[in-house]
């Protein structure tokens, strides 16, 4: 037998590699597009496809304050416009005929940084611990995705990529061991923002069952077409021919021009409605309505999801270090803007969809490196799902902490994702004992 993993799903053979107790099969095609255009499906191959290359992230500027806080690092993976790949985590020693649950990541990164293959997003520990298999998908970011022209550039191409990829799993995933019938949306941030929009979509149901929308800054998702309006007349001098570190650059400017227009521009790239696949913004709850009853849902957000971003506000950082009042201030203002941008909005999304006849529990995850800062800041729910302790090493978000006590959490969450995914019932609450309490939608 080839020590090799070698699969043969309908878009042509592939051969994958071993990973200790896991098998890959890394940087398949799923789609291809001609930059701001729409993606189609990638033409089937019949020579065998080496999947053996992690995916290239969409062409994208650094983020240093990210980089120190979660231990990335700026150009971990090359960049290319051919992003549009997805990468498969699989468990050792399926059956023949085994079909396991498949739970299919979009990563987040305010839709202009991230990928799919970065190394803090393995998931070989939830893969190997709970015989679930993982697709991650890379897509188009920032002005590449995510933003419409008014001279005809379209938009959301981004979310259309995520399309393409769940339309290849729903194709190409039993030849891996995956079932079809038990596909989980989940992502995070951005990533979360994605799968809630993605269930606006009637194609949804037949290409995942359950959703968990992590962290999703809905509260900052409406009223956005002013703001849209002026990002599209900056970002015009952008051409087919643009060099893409030059529209890597021009994204910068495009964000600027977003600044005046208040806390929605803490993420001036995203979805757009009224374009498609969406419906426009009136219409919204009306479509997600539509596809409630298929869906199964978990929703929620960290407690402390502003702390993340505090530490980069000069004034709340002398704030934070007045004696007393500072540290109060702090968590009031936390407080407001983790429940104006996450809490809010995931709370009425669970309530609306369990209204429109679906199943949906909402959760608040509190564990917290123990002095540290950034307590259950956005992002920490990424070292405990996908957790490897090289990777995670010097990340300040977990200072304080040590591997043991992040990888006991971690299991417990990765259990409870992997038992949703599998279908298993909730019930009416639950959780893990000072970490993550959750509820169902009444």
């Amino acid at each position: 037998m080839s020590s090799e993993p070698s699969f043969n799903p309908p878009c042509g053979p592939v051969t994958g590699w071993r990973d200790g107790g896991v098998l890959r099969a890394t940087g398949i095609p799923y789609a291809t597009a001609g930059r701001f255009q729409p993606p189609v499906a990638a033409p089937g191959w019949t020579a065998p496809f080496a999947a053996t290359s992690l995916a290239p992230a969409c062409p994208q500027g650094p983020v240093p304050f990210l980089d120190d806080v979660l231990g990335t690092r700026y150009g971990e993976l090359p960049g290319s416009e051919d992003c549009q790949r997805l990468s498969i985590t699989i468990p050792s020693g399926l059956a023949d005929d085994e079909r396991v649950p498949v739970m299919v990541w979009l990563h987040g990164g305010s839709y202009t940084s991230g990928s799919g293959d970065l190394a803090i997003f393995d998931a070989s520990a939830l893969v190997r611990e709970n015989r679930v298999i993982v697709v991650s998908v890379t897509y188009r970011l920032g002005l590449f995705g995510y933003l419409a022209t008014g001279t005809g550039r379209p938009a959301n191409l981004g979310l259309l990529d995520q399309l393409e990829a769940f339309r290849w799993v729903k194709r190409n995933i039993a030849a891996f061991g995956g079932d079809p019938g038990r596909v989980t949306a989940f992502g995070q941030s951005a990533g979360g923002d994605s799968v809630a929009h993605l269930m606006a979509t009637p194609e949804a149901p037949s290409l995942f069952q359950r959703a968990i929308i992590q962290s999703a800054p809905l509260g900052i998702t409406r009223g956005r077409h002013k703001m849209s309006r002026a990002m599209g007349i900056a970002a015009e001098a952008v051409t087919e021919d643009t060099p893409a570190m030059d529209v890597v650059a021009v994204e910068n400017h495009v964000s600027q021009v977003a600044r005046k227009y208040g806390l929605i521009a803490a993420m001036p790239f995203g979805t757009q409605y009224g374009h498609a696949p969406l419906p426009p913004e009136a219409a919204i709850e009306d479509a997600w309505n539509a596809t409630a009853p298929d869906i199964e849902v978990l929703i929620g957000h960290t407690s402390d999801e502003a702390r993340l971003f505090m530490p980069r506000n000069g004034v709340l950082s002398r704030l934070g270090r007045v004696p007393l009042a500072g540290p109060a201030a702090v968590r009031a203002i936390n407080w407001a803007v983790t429940n104006a941008v996450y809490g809010r909005a995931a709370r009425k999304f669970a309530r609306r969809h369990a209204r429109a006849g679906g199943r949906a529990h909402s959760y608040v995850l509190s564990w917290g490196a123990p002095g540290n800062f950034y307590r259950a800041a956005h992002t920490v729910d990424l070292p405990l799902l996908f957790g490897n302790r090289q990777t995670w090493a010097g990340a300040g978000l977990l200072a304080g902490a040590s591997w043991e006590e992040i990888d006991a959490v971690g299991r417990e969450v990765r259990r409870l994702w992997a038992s949703f995914a599998r279908g298993e019932s909730l019930g009416g609450t639950g959780g893990i004992p000072g970490a993550l309490q959750y509820r169902a939608a009444a």
